[in-house]
């Protein structure tokens, strides 16, 4: 059979209406914000590491449904010569409750709990004050750190490694400072209840439901849940106390593992900003909105003026919502929202923040105790906005410098 000739066609006008408008001055200037930011950032935490504040450090910068930045600055392990890089783990410490706020959202609009089922329904030997008082501590109080409960109550025996179970059967020789819902303190102990609740009400362990509906469908690889794994792992930024003459390595410590939900995942900058991208939303086939919205509604006032976040410029007031801090605060005239945590155990220290304002996020991990935790949300925020907020192209990378420069 003789092969046939290709049949070939002239194109019709209509063919290239169907054809995407590509803008290549909006590339352009897309490409050269993302290197200004990128230069910016460099410039602000090779200073930090210089002057001694930080050891090493991993970034992760989302604008819309874009990866910015997802990088590392210093050092693994101040002995060694070992970069940090955006696939570096770091301990997440508290920004461990961001995930369990989300991940109780989605289970309550997948009707498996609700806010008001109460913790003794689930942990029988659970006791907090009288009876009654015990039948309003529910997932909601506890995920609010509103249980009325004193402020860090048996944290210690969290760090100690005692089971949740036998801690929840403790809470009995506790007075409460308040009627649950009503006064913000704050809890881990308290708070990790709400996994042996999310365990109890799907049949899956809390460590296979964060596996499951988030880490596999984000590809989130680089992100564990126990000692074991992370200690097997040969990219990891290893923890760091400030001696007399300088940074000292410390080992990994097992704290948290036993209380996952309040304090023991571990992740890279790049699996963060894979997260943000799901908490600004970008994510609809994950997670509906509508359960990022539970988690994000504020619960109860932070009140005072006393905590690094309420001095941030433009900060007007706080909130807690489930797993998340939640700031009013001024922008040009304009009022913004910023969904925030900190983060910090076995001396690593962490901030997490996103504003869906500007589409914006931002995550800094670090393996240290550091004053610059406490601004480096504000700072990097005035170096993307001045970068985002130019619209004309520059043909040399300087405006980065110069924002850097100032901090």
């Amino acid at each position: 059979m003789p092969i046939s000739s290709p049949v070939t066609s002239k194109a019709s006008p209509s063919d290239d209406l169907d054809k995407p408008v590509v803008d290549q001055k909006a590339i352009a200037l897309y490409q050269w914000r993302k290197q200004a930011v990128k230069e910016a950032l460099s410039k602000y935490f090779k200073k930090a590491i210089a002057s001694g504040d930080i050891v090493g450090a991993g970034v992760s910068i989302v604008k819309g449904d874009s990866i910015i930045i997802s990088d590392g600055y210093g050092k693994r392990n101040v002995k060694y010569k070992d970069a940090v890089d955006g696939e570096t783990v770091f301990r997440l410490g508290s920004l461990s409750k961001g995930f369990t706020g989300v991940l109780a959202a989605d289970l309550k609009c997948d009707g498996k709990l609700d806010w008001t089922d109460k913790v003794s329904d689930y942990i029988p030997n659970f006791q907090l004050g009288d009876s009654t008082n015990t039948k309003h501590v529910t997932l909601a109080t506890i995920l609010s750190q509103t249980s009325g409960a004193p402020y860090h109550s048996y944290t210690n025996l969290v760090e100690a490694g005692l089971s949740l179970t036998d801690i929840a059967s403790r809470f009995k020789s506790i007075k409460p400072i308040s009627e649950p819902g009503s006064v913000y303190s704050y809890q881990n102990a308290m708070f990790a209840l709400s996994s042996v609740m999310m365990h109890d009400a799907t049949g899956q362990d809390f460590r296979t439901l964060l596996q499951t509906k988030l880490f596999k469908p984000l590809h989130m690889d680089h992100t564990c849940t126990d000692y074991k794994t992370l200690a097997q792992q040969d990219n990891v930024a290893m923890p760091h106390s400030k001696r007399r003459y300088g940074w000292t390595p410390l080992k990994l410590n097992h704290h948290y593992y036993n209380a996952v939900a309040a304090g023991g995942i571990n992740a890279s900058a790049g699996d963060m900003a894979k997260w943000m991208e799901l908490l600004l939303g970008h994510h609809p086939e994950i997670m509906d909105k509508n359960a990022l919205q539970e988690a994000f509604t504020p619960f109860i006032e932070i009140k005072g003026h006393s905590k690094y976040y309420q001095r941030w410029p433009g900060h007007e007031r706080s909130y807690y919502g489930f797993g998340w801090r939640i700031h009013k605060f001024m922008d040009n005239g304009e009022e913004k929202t910023m969904i925030h945590h900190g983060g910090s155990v076995n001396n690593y220290r962490n901030e997490i923040a996103v504003i869906s304002e500007d589409d914006l996020g931002i995550c800094v991990l670090m393996n240290n105790n550091c004053r610059l935790a406490q601004t480096v949300i504000p700072d990097l925020y005035k170096i993307i906005k001045e970068v985002f907020n130019d619209n004309h192209l520059k043909t040399t990378t300087d405006h980065s410098t110069d924002v850097a420069s100032t901090f």
